[in-house]
């Protein structure tokens, strides 16, 4: 019988772990933000136990308002009254905020980053402690709860604490586990992945208004053309080339369409993006870990 992606979300969302601890969420901008709202939307812990911290009081206040959290501007506060810590900051920040909250955080504590490229190894010696970290790759999907997510987990990550970090990031989307060696290529493949998506869109509304159609009217089956295909292949768990020998018949538009495709290195640009992606992600990641 076909499951539909509804479904399946709402088969998880049973099995979804039940937190209700006192979460910190460091860096209340985008993902952070979504973090938050996915934790809620599922229940995970209630709202009165979650404390947004950033530094515009004005968006923090706004956010409280809607989500009915708490809010602070101190870091320290923050993470006093919290058993789970979400490092949202951005990378070269991240060093900063591990050095002021670094006596304040507990061995029992569980300390989940978002910063691209900042090792564990890195995460523990700026806390000086041995304390449970969880390193994760999210993309910017997250915001509209469809995001990809890649987590690897320190040695001193208990298996419950597993199942906690799993479940935030499945409140947003859907999560693998990976050895933290890998979460570069990850970076390399869905971290920035969107933006390659976003320009294969670009491109083809361009190519409908070139062939006459309105960009408004090519801009909306642009969108619905990726988003059907990309459905399809997750409901049907159909490997992409039956997919697409599905829709090309001899002799037809779609076949003589793969044809340009493939002559101009299609498939070998987007390969080459996520290994280029791929080898920034190491470089930068090496650049943060001097500092």
């Amino acid at each position: 019988m076909h499951i539909t992606s509804d479904e399946k979300k709402a088969e998880s969302a049973l099995h979804q772990h039940f937190i209700d601890r006192g979460i910190a969420v460091l860096g209340a901008g985008n993902m952070g933000s979504a973090l938050l709202k996915g934790i809620i939307n599922a229940k995970l812990t209630p709202p009165q136990k979650i404390t947004a911290c950033g530094v515009h009081l004005d968006k923090l206040q706004k956010l409280s308002e809607q989500w009915k959290v708490n809010h602070t501007l101190n870091l320290v506060d923050a993470v006093q009254s919290s058993e789970i810590v979400l490092l949202c900051v951005k990378p070269q920040t991240l060093p900063k905020v591990l050095n002021e909250i670094k006596n304040s955080v507990r061995s029992e504590q569980l300390m989940i980053s978002i910063a691209a490229g900042v090792k564990i190894s890195f995460i523990q010696q700026a806390l000086g402690q041995e304390v449970a970290i969880v390193r994760s790759m999210p993309n910017i999907a997250s915001t509209v709860d469809e995001g990809a997510t890649a987590v690897a987990f320190g040695q001193f990550v208990s298996e419950e604490q597993q199942r906690i970090a799993i479940s935030i990031f499945e409140a947003v989307g859907e999560v693998v586990v990976v050895q933290e060696e890998q979460l570069d290529a990850v970076t390399g493949l869905s971290g920035s992945g969107p933006a390659y998506v976003y320009m294969v869109i670009e491109a083809l509304v361009d190519g409908g208004v070139k062939m006459g159609l309105s960009r408004e009217v090519a801009m909306k089956l642009a969108i619905q053309t990726v988003l059907g295909s990309a459905k399809l292949v997750k409901e049907s768990q159909l490997h992409p080339a039956i997919l697409r020998d599905q829709v090309t018949t001899p002799g037809g538009t779609a076949i003589n369409a793969i044809h340009e495709l493939e002559s101009h290195g299609l498939r070998s640009m987007l390969i080459n993006a996520v290994a280029t992606a791929t080898k920034r992600s190491e470089e930068l990641s090496k650049l943060i870990s001097r500092v």
